[in-house]
């Protein structure tokens, strides 16, 4: 089975802003692995063939978080 590989520029500021992010990439169906970096300011997710890249974006931004920038497999993405 295929997986799309999503990363994401996030500007969060504190471990909380991070842990929301954590939160809701942990209750989506679909995602097999992610990383949140505060030191980097980074997402990137690991996920199941099925999920779109759309999802994930939007599963993120639900958290107040500004998204910057994404890259659907290596690929720049609308943000």
């Amino acid at each position: 089975m295929a997986e799309h590989n999503y990363k994401f520029n996030v500007t969060m500021t504190c471990g909380g802003c991070s842990g929301a992010v954590e939160r809701v990439l942990k209750k989506l169906d679909g995602v097999k692995s992610y990383d949140v970096s505060l030191d980097t300011q980074t997402v990137t997710v690991q996920t199941e063939e099925s999920v779109t890249y759309a999802t994930v974006l939007e599963k993120i931004k639900k958290t107040g978080k500004a998204v910057n920038s994404g890259e659907a497999d290596g690929q720049h993405q609308s943000v």
